[in-house]
């Protein structure tokens, strides 16, 4: 794996606005020497790369090219967004029949083409699909990662800091669980400086309470949908979040993220990907952290994985 700045190599199968958001700020980045589109309409990603390449003289050089799955050889990182985007009226988990399929029909070729890349999910429902492209894939723990809660949290830090008056840089605070309507809040555990939420006061005055807790998170957890409702779909900060993900793989940061991983007995939970902070490095999820939950939390990430779970199992063997 290379994690010298400007000399990486990455793919990218799905080219819609995801897709190209991702895209679009990874170049700006100036992280590889090389970044693949991949898409079923090979002239949107040829598009795609063309109008990219056109911005290459304002940014760091690399190469960028759109063609078939041979390219994605030697890639260190595959990032997917292919796949049926969220619609209005529709919840992530509606798009598992649709997604389904296309993921069997990815995840071998992905790794037939470039078996030592870490492989990223972002197309919904993430968590299902993460754990069915890990089975899939084959591969060791941890090189299959999905984007999980990272926008989400990202996303509680920003509505946190609103309401506080805060930077939300400085603020700790972590949305766990599924990606979707039964994510989880982890107020026991967020803090600005180490000073728990519910004793801080913001520079504003606000203090949390329950009903200031219950709207914050509804704000966060509906933020999807909200955005849907008004613009159709959802990419610039998904976008920024699969960056900051392929970011910490390519410079070997290990940098803690709440990404979606397979879990092997955490909180009880087993044969299902949810999202945990997570240390992400050169070798993708490189240890997920066991955070001190608390009670009501660990009981909401159960009912979390069992739900999904159960979609999980409703699935046919071949879809």
């Amino acid at each position: 794996m290379i994690s010298e700045r400007g000399k990486g190599k990455v793919g990218l199968i799905g080219t819609g606005m995801v897709g190209a958001s991702f895209a679009y700020s990874f170049m700006q980045a100036g992280l590889a020497g090389e970044l693949v589109l991949i898409d079923k309409d090979e002239a949107r990603a040829e598009g795609e790369a063309m109008d990219l390449n056109h911005g290459l003289p304002f940014v760091r050089p690399m190469r960028i090219r759109a063609g078939g799955y041979e390219l994605l050889a030697g890639s260190d990182v595959v990032v997917i967004c292919a796949g049926a985007n969220q619609r209005p009226g529709e919840t992530r988990l509606d798009l598992l029949q649709k997604n389904v399929g296309v993921f069997r029909d990815i995840i071998p070729k992905v790794v037939a083409a470039s078996p030592d890349a870490i492989i990223v999910i972002a197309t919904n429902p993430v968590d299902i699909l993460t754990q069915i492209s890990a089975d899939l894939a084959g591969l060791p723990p941890g090189r299959v990662v999905g984007s999980g809660t990272t926008l989400d949290s990202a996303r509680f830090r920003f509505n946190l800091g609103e309401f506080f008056g805060v930077d939300p840089r400085s603020i700790h605070a972590w949305i766990v669980a599924e990606h979707g309507d039964t994510a989880v809040p982890v107020w026991s555990l967020a803090d600005v400086a180490g000073l728990p939420l519910r004793d801080f006061r913001g520079p504003n005055g606000n203090v949390l309470d329950r009903a200031a807790m219950q709207r914050i998170f509804e704000q966060t957890r509906d933020a999807g949908y909200e955005i849907i409702q008004r613009k159709e779909s959802t990419y610039y900060a998904i976008g920024m979040a699969l960056l900051a993900i392929v970011v910490a793989i390519l410079r070997d940061q290990h940098t803690v993220l709440p990404v979606s991983q397979p879990l092997t007995g955490q909180y009880g939970v087993h044969g299902m990907a949810l999202s945990l902070p997570a240390v992400v490095g050169r070798n993708g999820v490189e240890k997920l952290l066991d955070i001190p939950l608390d009670e009501q939390e660990v009981a909401a990430f159960r009912l979390s994985a069992q739900i999904l779970k159960d979609r999980l199992a409703e699935m046919p063997a071949q879809a």
